[in-house]
């Protein structure tokens, strides 16, 4: 694995063999971590992230990991940066890339990392837009091999709507690495065709199969992992509730629904989530649909399948990965 100055933009980008290497050098740095073993990699380095988007898990991920790798680290939060008002995206990378030895991006269309990307002399870091999450699935794939003893062959199903970010990033992931990826969802809210072609002629180098399926009970039959995300992304509107809830309740993960996977099936979920009434948003939609949960429910989210948290953690120490392999 050589990745030394390169970008991390999506995992269409990486090889098999690349990937593995990133899960690999990740079980090593989360090892050291839980060992007190120091391993500042990347001792008098810099990054800048930004976050036109905001995010406990990414934020905390990446300032941790560049800690814990001996780096120094500027955040700048959605009013922190003029990119895109008065400073272009091209000038941003540019002034930057002077000043950084790497930057993240977290916003909106993949189009602005891909541009950093473009005009930047250091690596940069997706760690959202609104077609492509990386760095989750890497997390994801870490928690899977962990619980599994290994990736090839697994059979994870994503429930709810597959059209963006996170169904997308699964499927690729799971096509790369040998998964068999199932899609849970409504007709027309499976990912893009032009996608779904490509990842299918990956898979077919590495033994994964890629199927889309609209009955919740028939997906989950075979399913090692079940996964979900909230229904409504973050920056649209209220109105947007009402129509999704009633089209995606029937793909709501609850524990009639778990009961049709096998009895070693996890459950996993990007955060945050809406399993119970205590959020603002939470409680809000909550009472006003009569729902307790959304798109899973609170037994289910804090059962012994779940493995959220430990999901959560291992974002951490995946991003640290992908910054040690591309700066040290």
């Amino acid at each position: 694995m050589d990745l030394k100055g390169k970008d991390f933009l999506k995992l269409l980008d990486l090889s098999t063999e690349e990937i593995g290497g990133l899960l690999d050098l990740s079980a090593e740095l989360k090892a050291k971590k839980k060992q007190g073993i120091p391993h500042r990699l990347c001792e008098g380095k810099n990054i800048a992230l930004i976050f036109e988007k905001t995010s406990t898990r990414t934020r905390c991920a990446f300032e941790v990991a560049a800690y814990d790798l001996g780096m120094g680290c500027t955040y700048l939060g959605p009013t922190g940066s003029q990119i895109g008002i008065k400073e272009t995206i091209a000038d941003t990378a540019r002034v930057l890339a002077g000043m950084y030895d790497a930057i993240e991006y977290r916003g909106f269309g993949q189009q602005i990392v891909q541009e950093l990307a473009d005009y930047s002399k250091v690596p940069v870091y997706n760690g959202l837009t609104n077609e492509y999450h990386p760095t989750q699935v890497l997390a994801d794939l870490l928690t899977i091999r962990e619980k599994f003893g290994k990736l090839k062959g697994i059979h994870l199903v994503y429930m709810g709507d597959a059209r963006y970010n996170m169904g997308r990033s699964l499927m690729v992931g799971c096509a790369k690495m040998g998964l068999h990826f199932t899609a849970c969802s409504p007709e027309g809210y499976f990912p893009p065709e032009d996608l779904t072609e490509t990842c299918r002629s990956i898979a077919a180098g590495t033994g994964a199969v890629i199927t889309f399926e609209s009955d919740p009970a028939k997906a989950v039959a075979d399913a090692d992992v079940v996964y979900t995300d909230i229904w409504v992304s973050m920056g649209e509107p209220e109105k947007v509730w009402e129509e999704r809830i009633s089209l995606m309740k029937p793909y709501q993960v609850n524990a009639k629904l778990m009961e049709n996977a096998k009895d070693t099936c996890i459950f996993m979920h990007c955060l945050p989530s809406y399993h119970d009434l205590k959020t603002e948003i939470g409680k809000k939609v909550g009472e006003k649909y009569g729902m307790d949960g959304l798109e899973v429910t609170d037994d289910v989210f804090e059962s012994e399948r779940s493995v959220v948290f430990e999901e959560a953690e291992n974002r951490m120490h995946t991003i640290k990965a992908v910054i040690a392999a591309t700066l040290s």
